[in-house]
């Protein structure tokens, strides 16, 4: 793979915050353990003649003489197991199961993303794969999209539409339609072999390539099209059709480019017919032709380009080059006809204006003496051990040079359904899109425009540098300018136009070459900057370690989250380096799927991935973490408030069993299928407003004040389930286990009912899963109490009988949610967030689709500047 690196392990921005309030859990916990321990050291030593009545500390052998008939080992050793008795009892606030719940709700909300049938490619027959589920919560917090052009943009179904051939334009304005071309084919053991695909072509260039080497034109066409037939590598296959007598000839290749320019070539009479290794074969109008392969340069990023080495016929060797025009102009004969090679430059740039593909193709013949010194210096590298790679392009550097221009070719390649709606929706919800192409930039820049990534309101900043310095300056220039454009568009907005972050929207383009002297320099940080004023980032000629360079340089400056899309093996370094890849199931093998996080077939599914799923994800996992930290808190509590009052003794009137199975049977199914199932909008709300995607950018479902606010939360409660019972049996002779089943009831029902009330979308498992789980906790208790061998025989069914018991579970119900209802409701009521108020337009959508009421969202774009 081109450029790639070693795939590097990711952990979704999520975890890795709730990591932080583990560790913060785990200190609160040994502040607990602490306090606990040093008040039981304190009270043992001021009661220290009365613990023989107490069964931790008596002695076995028991006896009414005056020796100490207790156990009791001094201050330090007695802080100490407390301290560990302690850990053992609070525990639970480590939420340890809270990894599994997990996982588990990321399966399946995997699940869910595969099934959605909204994200199925019918033309490539491809679903959407997940192939990383550690990370899926991290598609709700996008905000810089870094995607390739060619094969993920477009659809990467390259035609040839048009070339240049010493000078002369072809650009097919009189070409035959496909409808009218039966193409070139050739007969063999009397059967007639066509190419698989048909090529629209030019009546004038069939013509002379028909002509062959009678013209000078004709030479120049022959050597073209000789060159585009074999310098590649194709491979010829032979298919059988429905009619004995055709044949079709199918090539294939890794590179759709390439495979474009051979059927091209086979359209105009040269058509590739046998390649081995050591040979190739071309129908040349009709005469077969038998080519010797010295060998082959293949394409490499750095060069940007490939060559062929052929032996004729006539023993003469040519050398065959075709590559970027950046890279085969800086190869030629200086001694050419600079005529030649400025109108093929004029003529490069009006196809790329076209929006098409361009190559240039460039010749040579070798003499003697370079053939010999070539081909030893070849065997040599090829054959090498170490460095063979280096070698081999060192090689291929000193015989691409001296080189004659041929022409150069355009093909299209078509923009995909759906890109430009999908490029505005991800505009809209707030996310920057960077697209990083190796194509030239006025191609990339007309792909632009008919994406709508670049539009005629934009001011565009280009920089194409060839040093250092010009680099600095071309930065430094660009910066002021952004700067100036964006006071003036504040002052604009002030003044009552526009709002400052539409009116003037500026574009950054630059080059490959430029990012040459940027990345790994001091000039990084300046680059960043200017970035940050832009709207749009269009990076052209850029090779794939570049790519990987403009994302990490992105991450390493910004806390925002970023995602790669690309199609190829040159993506792959760009789609390891962001925080999410995803690969697309293109035509350039799978190197970039199985690179990627999460693969699918189309980029305008990026739409509902992020701002669907990525939304509801986000949204589920930050509430399911909240929500289980605040479950297990409330229970730690509830036994810690029992420890103050025991003489810190460690003692739990909640039972052994029910401290285990509280995280497993009584609250573990709710949160999980919650976690999976809940939607708090509507896939046609998220989708009919994409601004609502900005929630996730602005962590608004997980944060530092929301786990704080979670936690006083928690205390309330604990206190009011904790107090209540104690006060109403207080001076009664209730034995500890009955209150103990009143308290593990009571902490139940409240847990589920805090769960209750912020589900947003109730469904049948939901109901079951919640109040499944209430019942599930009342039949174990009545389980457990009925055992005769177990401590606390018959408890429940005791206290249960009494009216007091049903009042203490209703009054802690009311007493601990009431404030969070209230708060709640005055927070939605008097500060609604956009979500809230999307939920609201959701409940009244009937309404707005008669026309009589239109819903207006909160703006959640900047705020104006005062």
């Amino acid at each position: 793979m081109l450029n790639s690196s070693g795939a590097p392990s990711k952990r979704s921005r999520l975890e890795t915050h709730m990591n932080l309030e583990i560790i913060f859990l785990s200190l609160f916990l040994i502040a607990l353990c602490t306090v606990v321990s040093i008040c039981a050291a304190v009270w043992l030593r001021r009661h220290r003649k009365e613990l023989d009545y107490l069964p931790f500390y008596r002695r076995k052998e028991f006896s009414d003489g005056e020796e100490e008939n207790y156990n009791y080992y001094g201050w330090g050793l007695e802080i100490c197991f407390t301290f560990l008795m302690s850990v053992i009892v609070f525990q639970i606030m480590i939420p340890i199961s809270l990894y599994i719940s997990m996982e588990l709700v990321r399966v399946g909300q995997a699940y869910f993303m595969i099934r959605d049938t909204q994200m199925y490619d019918e033309s490539s027959n491809s679903r959407f794969q997940c192939r990383a589920l550690n990370i899926n919560e991290d598609l709700g917090q996008i905000k810089y999209v870094f995607s390739d052009k060619t094969g993920t943009l477009t659809e990467n179904k390259m035609e040839f539409q048009c070339a240049s051939i010493w000078g002369v334009d072809y650009s097919g304005g009189n070409a035959i339609s496909l409808d009218q071309n039966d193409g070139y084919f050739v007969k063999v053991d009397g059967k007639v072999l066509r190419s698989k695909m048909k090529v629209k072509t030019d009546p004038e260039l069939l013509q002379f390539a028909r002509n062959r080497k009678e013209t000078q034109e004709g030479s120049h066409v022959y050597d073209f099209f000789l060159a585009l037939a074999a310098c590649n590598t194709i491979v010829p296959l032979i298919v059988d059709t429905p009619d004995p007598t055709v044949k079709l000839i199918d090539y294939q290749g890794e590179s759709p480019d390439e495979q474009a320019l051979v059927y091209a070539a086979a359209s105009y009479g040269f058509m590739l017919i046998e390649r081995t290794s050591g040979h190739i074969v071309i129908d040349i109008q009709g005469e077969r032709q038998r080519f010797n392969v010295f060998g082959l340069h293949e394409f490499d990023s750095d060069r940007k380009r490939m060559s062929v080495i052929l032996g004729f016929p006539d023993r003469s060797v040519k050398v065959f080059v075709k590559g970027a025009d950046t890279s085969i102009f800086s190869v030629i004969d200086r001694s050419m006809d600079m005529k030649v090679i400025r109108t093929t430059e004029a003529h490069l740039h009006s196809y790329s204006s076209l929006g098409l593909r361009t190559l240039v193709v460039g010749m040579r013949e070798l003499s003697t003496s370079e053939f010999k010194q070539w081909h030893s210096t070849f065997e040599a590298a090829s054959t090498a051990l170490m460095g063979r790679a280096s070698l081999l392009q060192k090689v291929a550097n000193n015989i691409e040079n001296n080189l004659h221009i041929l022409g150069a070719s355009g093909i299209e390649d078509k923009l995909q359904q759906g890109v430009p709606e999908a490029i505005e929706s991800l505009r809209t919800a707030g996310i920057k899109v960077w697209v990083l192409t190796g194509d030239k930039q006025e191609t990339a820049i007309s792909i632009g425009y008919s994406s709508k990534l670049l539009t005629s309101k934009m001011t565009q900043i280009i920089i194409n540098s060839k040093s250092m310095e010009s680099c600095r300056k071309s930065l430094e220039d660009a910066i002021i300018m952004s700067t100036t454009t964006s006071a003036i568009s504040g002052t604009t907005n002030n003044t009552g136009g526009t709002s400052g972050a539409g009116s003037t929207p500026i574009a950054l383009i630059m080059d490959g070459t430029s990012l040459v002297y940027i990345l790994d320099s001091e000039l990084e940080e300046r680059l960043f900057q200017l970035s940050c004023n832009c709207s749009v980032v269009l990076c052209c000629r850029v090779a794939p370690l570049q790519k990987a360079g403009i994302v990490s340089l992105v991450k390493k400056r910004t806390a925002d989250m970023t995602l790669a899309i690309g199609d190829g093996a040159n993506d792959v370094s760009m789609i390891q380096m962001a925080d999410v890849g995803v690969g697309i199931s293109g035509q350039e093998g799978r190197q970039a799927v199985m690179a990627s996080d999460f693969a699918m077939g189309q980029f305008r599914f990026l739409v509902p991935l992020l701002l669907v799923h990525g939304h509801w994800n986000y949204q589920r996992m930050g509430y399911m973490i909240l929500y289980n930290f605040y479950r297990n808190a409330v229970f730690v509590l509830v036994l810690f408030w029992y420890v103050l009052f025991t003489s810190f003794t460690l003692t739990t009137a909640i039972t052994e069993w029910s401290s285990v199975l509280y995280s497993i049977i009584y609250t573990a199914l709710p949160t999980i299928v919650v976690g999976i199932l809940d939607k708090d909008l509507s896939r046609r709300t998220l989708l009919k407003y994409p601004q609502l995607y900005r929630a996730g950018q602005k962590q608004e479902c997980y944060n530092k004040k929301l786990f704080w606010i979670t936690m006083i939360d928690t205390f309330w409660q604990s206190a009011v389930a904790f107090f209540i019972p104690l006060l109403a049996y207080w001076g009664s002779t209730i034995d500890a286990s009955s209150i103990g089943d009143l308290w593990t009831l009571a902490v139940v029902i409240l847990v589920n009912l805090h769960l209750a009330m912020d589900v947003n979308r109730w469904n049948w498992l939901t109901h079951a899963a919640i109040w499944g789980s209430i019942i599930a906790t009342f039949i174990c208790v009545m389980v457990i109490d009925a055992l005769p061998f177990l401590v606390g025989y018959w408890a429940i069914f005791e206290i249960a009988k009494t009216g007091l018991f049903w009042l203490c579970l209703l009054a802690i119900i009311v007493a601990a949610l009431i404030p969070r209802f209230v708060v709640k409701a005055l927070y939605q009521l008097y500060a609604p967030c956009d979500v809230q108020i999307a939920r609201e337009a959701e409940k009244f959508r009937t309404l707005c689709e008669s026309g009589g009421v239109e819903i207006e969202m909160n703006s959640i774009l900047e705020v104006p500047r005062r």
